[in-house]
């Protein structure tokens, strides 16, 4: 993504100009990265009142993510569901995330069949044996919640029906890595080794990430990696994980659009997200 200007909006939803928001705040985080401090030092501690926050906006999540189960059938259009979407989180109280995220004009990422990931809703018609990755962020009183879902439209075809099994397969494993001590090279070497084992492919270029407070915070959570490596977790650690994981290779591109990622040659790709926090023995699954 490209980096804001002063006068942009907010990354953070707040309807400010960058300039009277954030941009302090993250020219202080850049300039300790130049200095090479220690990324663990970055990376948020969760207060209680704040998890309970980033609890409540992740229930919102779900439950906007629930609201979509019942609707998206062939016919319907992305821009239907960014609509839904829309004006379910505002009867909520509470702001769409991606809306004028770094210019993303829409309340919604919908993802379709060969995309990976950022996908912008338009007229497209969903048609019988279509994937689809639905990805919503919300912020209810300030507090973040992401989570996202692989939808099936009608009948879809064996290779596409194992695809989104393994993907969600691969996000149960990554999360069941979770708890203090762990390394974050766990979970990515746990999801690795499962989808490659089984003739899939992991995408590199795009990773889960420290979320709650902001949208996208310290640390990098990479789907692929090495056991015993990274940070170590420690308890009230909040993240998502979400593997994207292909049926070809692993390499993407961009289209024009400079949101939408596909893969490279054109195979499906299926993605699952959830946002958890580390606890003291284990891990809660804040967006289930």
């Amino acid at each position: 993504m490209n980096r804001l200007i002063r006068n942009d909006p907010c990354w953070c939803g707040s309807g400010k100009k960058y300039k009277q928001c954030h941009l302090k705040q993250d020219r202080a985080t850049r300039h300790r990265q130049r200095k090479g401090g220690n990324p663990a030092d970055e990376i948020i501690i969760k207060t209680e009142e704040q998890i309970k926050g980033i609890r409540q906006s992740s229930r919102l999540t779900r439950d906007t993510l629930d609201m979509l189960t019942e609707r998206i059938i062939a016919g319907v259009t992305a821009d239907d569901i960014n609509q839904w979407v829309h004006e379910y989180i505002l009867d909520h109280d509470a702001i769409p995330a991606p809306l004028n995220y770094r210019g993303f004009p829409k309340s919604v990422c919908t993802t379709l069949n060969d995309g990976v990931c950022h996908g912008i809703p338009d007229g497209t018609v969903l048609q019988e044996g279509d994937i689809l990755n639905v990805d919503v962020t919300t912020i209810l009183n300030g507090y973040y919640g992401d989570s996202s879902r692989m939808f099936l439209i009608g009948q879809v075809s064996d290779q596409a029906h194992r695809l989104v099994e393994m993907a969600r397969q691969c996000l149960d494993l990554g999360i069941e890595q979770v708890k203090p001590g762990c390394a974050l090279g766990d979970i990515g070497h746990a999801i690795q080794q499962h989808a490659e084992g089984h003739g899939y492919s992991v995408v590199r270029d795009y990773i889960g990430h420290g979320t709650g407070i902001r949208f996208h915070e310290p640390p990098q959570v990479r789907h692929f990696g090495k056991p015993g490596t990274g940070i170590r977790l420690s308890p009230n650690m909040i993240f998502t994980i979400e593997p994207m994981i292909n049926v070809g290779g692993h390499q993407v591109r961009v289209l024009q659009d400079n949101w939408t990622v596909i893969t490279a040659d054109g195979s499906l790709s299926a993605q699952w997200e959830h946002t958890v926090r580390v606890t003291q023995d284990g891990v809660e699954i804040l967006t289930a």
